[in-house]
């Protein structure tokens, strides 16, 4: 563990900020350092991911978009009518857009994100555009416990959408307390609905978080950013550089913020050291194979219900379906 001077800690103003500040704090203490990727997706961030689906090199986006656009009949009898629908980590509405312009009349949607700014400008722009559907915003941590709005609760049926293959971000464990988490709060009888990348060629997978243009980069270099504005800190984005490359053994996407140099950083009240080429590791991005997500699936009570993938086999979305009581043997994330 990395030696630290200690001084009191700024007291956030509020409870959101606390846990950033703690599992930031707890972060750049542990060896190796990290931080939650979940904290990528302040204001600006949710906008650089934007960019980031644009640029040439990643793929997921427009595979994903794709197989959505090529499958959404079929996917779509997967939500009956007067059925909520409930997004985990809405973010941009694009893809949403896609299943509700496919279903029969919902009784509400329901997009949940930790980005409460985006998610209510997105909420906004739902309603100008369906004024028939009940757009029901939620702020929250996907990866834990929530409350559904009264309509949503009330609905026949709950169809859970959790897109952009966001399930990657998690160790392999987190992602079945997600599923876990996710199916008590749907309940009995849902539906679950999950984008995935899978597994293919290194070249494609390390230039996808490389691109050329750098707004990876710069999304990576945003957490520091927002370190500095919320807690205090005070980084110098010119002494870490972002590195991102395809771990082999463990079927994922490393991301990486690297000292450049040997150095002290200030956050909350405290000092970090840093070695030269030291790293903070921001993201994981997992990649499955079709089998090995419904395995992982299976194993905290989800039914496989249909597959299916863009024309290059690039990135999957997969349905399940929960039959029984979701099983409280783990508390969430």
């Amino acid at each position: 563990m990395v030696a630290l001077a200690r001084s009191p800690r700024k007291q956030p103003e509020n409870a959101e900020l606390s846990a950033f500040a703690t599992d930031v704090l707890d972060g750049l203490k542990a060896t190796p350092k990290r931080i939650p990727a979940k904290y990528f997706y302040d204001d600006a961030g949710s906008v650089l991911f934007e960019k980031i689906t644009e640029v040439p090199e990643y793929y997921p986006t427009r595979c994903e978009m794709q197989a959505l656009r090529d499958h959404a009949a079929e996917i779509a009898k997967l939500i009956p009518e007067g059925a909520a629908l409930v997004e985990f980590g809405s973010g941009s509405n694009k893809k949403a857009r896609i299943v509700l312009d496919a279903t029969q009349k919902l009784a509400a949607y329901v997009p949940v994100d930790i980005s409460g700014e985006m998610l209510q400008r997105e909420a906004a722009e739902l309603r100008a555009d369906y004024p028939a559907l009940k757009v029901l915003p939620v702020v929250a941590d996907i990866c834990y416990p929530f409350d559904l709005p009264r309509e949503a609760k009330a609905a026949t049926a709950r169809v859970g959408f959790f897109p952009g293959s966001t399930i990657g971000n998690f160790e392999p464990h987190e992602a079945a307390s997600f599923l876990r988490n996710a199916a008590r709060i749907l309940g009995p009888r849902s539906t679950l609905i999950v984008g995935a990348d899978l597994i293919k060629d290194v070249d494609v997978l390390n230039a996808a978080y490389n691109d050329a243009a750098g707004v990876t980069a710069a999304f990576n270099l945003n957490m520091l950013t927002r370190i500095n504005r919320e807690l205090g800190g005070n980084f110098k984005l010119s002494t870490f550089e972002h590195h991102a490359f395809y771990n082999r053994e463990r079927n994922r996407i490393e991301m990486h913020l690297a000292s450049l140099k040997r150095q002290k950083v200030k956050v909350v009240g405290e000092t970090i050291d840093f070695r030269a080429g030291e790293t903070i590791h921001t993201e994981n991005s997992y990649k499955y194979s079709v089998d090995s997500l419904r395995a992982l699936a299976r194993g905290v009570g989800w039914l496989p219900d249909g597959v299916w993938t863009d024309s290059q086999g690039y990135f999957s979305i997969q349905a399940f379906t929960l039959s029984e009581e979701p099983s409280p043997t783990r508390p969430a994330l």
